[in-house]
């Protein structure tokens, strides 16, 4: 089996994934970070990997690949400089921050001799991949109705956890609209269902943060619950990433004969039920189960993050390589997801206003956006372009704000 040789760039998120690359027979050969500590304990766990500070240093190491785990909303323009010289990327959260970006990746992919895969882990969660065989299986009928719920608050009390997520005040989290975060709620149920969304409006629910001790968010709202229409003609309604009562992932796909879901908190059970005019042969009315690994991964699958997903989009992303195939999580399936999260967020702006989801497949639709660089994020120094709130003018409390940047050092 051919060892792929991979780089990564972004040690936070990205050097949680070393066991997973080992798993799978490939090879760390080359980090870039700018953080010392993050590149020092690489070398320790990695000895022989090569450390670099300069991306563009970083690019001209012997590799096949690299994984993109940088900050969230600024893959776009290192994806676009690895496809350029011919190095397959596997790009983590978001593909693009701005429509413009999405653009831009696209035409890059399209040139280039290598691949680009949105590495989005939730989908290969032991239950989604349950859901996506049943589905797959034809006995639930078409997909009509389908849910997404990533649900993931976090204790504003907590200041240790606080200062490691939102070190500074101009840091991505503090400005992160609720939609924007959405591959983790969205992606399972394309991967499940197969259906793109075709258009899409949302709504917020704003409730501030008024119980918080440390507050540099920008954002009051503590959802976006959106709802989209698909090219098959099913609905999905997903959260972005939610912060309301009960942590939790939860997806639910309804057919025209039965519908499959993750019991919430059953620990990775699936509810299965049919219409009872409608059972399959050999099947039940309802049932619960727990679905198992195979016995050949459940080791390597237990050992990885995110419920086994970690370990699985490293295994796809490798096989795509070593099989010379495209990945199903394309260009085109990540810029749908970034599109969807960009463009609900200036639907609940506009009080739902629905907007088409464009298809970066045609030239037509790429051109209506291909200059649009709105962004409620601040990036490379830049200042937010737009509102990242559904009230506009929001701003967290002034007693917690200084604790925030106490806390931080930036006072």
């Amino acid at each position: 089996m051919k060892k792929v040789k991979l780089g990564i760039f972004g040690l936070g998120r990205g050097g949680s994934f070393y066991d997973s690359i080992a798993a799978n027979d490939g090879e760390v050969v080359a980090v870039c970070d700018r953080d010392e500590e993050k590149l020092q304990n690489a070398k320790e766990l990695v000895p022989e990997v090569t450390l670099y500070r300069d991306f563009d240093a970083f690019l001209e190491h012997d590799m096949d690949a690299v994984f993109l785990a940088n900050c969230f909303h600024e893959h776009a323009p290192f994806a676009i400089k690895c496809l350029e010289k011919g190095l397959h990327v596997l790009s983590e959260c978001t593909s693009n921050g701005t429509m413009a970006e999405g653009v831009a990746l696209v035409r890059a992919a399209e040139k280039s001799k290598a691949f680009y895969m949105l590495a989005e882990n939730y989908p290969f969660m032991q239950f989604n991949q349950e859901m996506r065989r049943v589905y797959r299986s034809g006995n639930l009928g078409k997909a009509l109705f389908c849910e997404g719920e990533y649900n993931h608050p976090i204790d504003m009390a907590d200041g240790k956890l606080m200062k490691d997520l939102r070190p500074y005040p101009m840091h991505w989290r503090n400005f992160l609209p609720r939609s924007y975060y959405i591959t983790h709620s969205l992606a399972p149920l394309m991967y499940i269902t197969g259906a793109f969304p075709k258009r899409v409006a949302a709504f917020p629910c704003f409730a501030p943060f008024e119980e918080a001790k440390y507050n540099g968010n920008m954002v009051g709202d503590r959802a976006a619950i959106i709802t989209t229409l698909n090219d098959d003609a099913s609905v999905y309604r997903v959260t972005g990433c939610a912060a309301f009562g009960a942590h939790g992932n939860s997806y639910r796909i309804c057919g025209v004969k039965g519908q499959i879901e993750n019991v919430r908190g059953g620990d990775g059970k699936v509810m299965l039920r049919y219409n009872d005019w409608e059972i399959p042969e050999g099947e039940e009315e309802k049932k619960y189960y727990m679905p198992q690994w195979p016995e050949e991964v459940r080791e390597a699958v237990e050992k990885a993050g995110h419920g086994g997903g970690d370990f699985f989009v490293i295994r796809e992303f490798f096989n795509c390589i070593r099989e010379n195939r495209k990945p199903e999580f394309d260009e085109y399936f990540a810029t749908t997801c970034a599109s969807v999260g960009i463009l609900s967020h200036r639907s609940l702006l506009e009080n739902g206003q629905p907007y088409d989801i464009p298809d970066f497949r045609k030239e037509e639709d790429r051109v209506k956006y291909e200059k649009d660089d709105l962004t409620p994020l601040p990036s490379g120094g830049k200042e937010p372009t737009m509102p990242c709130c559904s009230v506009p003018d929001f701003k967290p409390d002034a007693q917690q704000y200084q604790n925030y940047l106490e806390l931080t050092g930036n006072a």
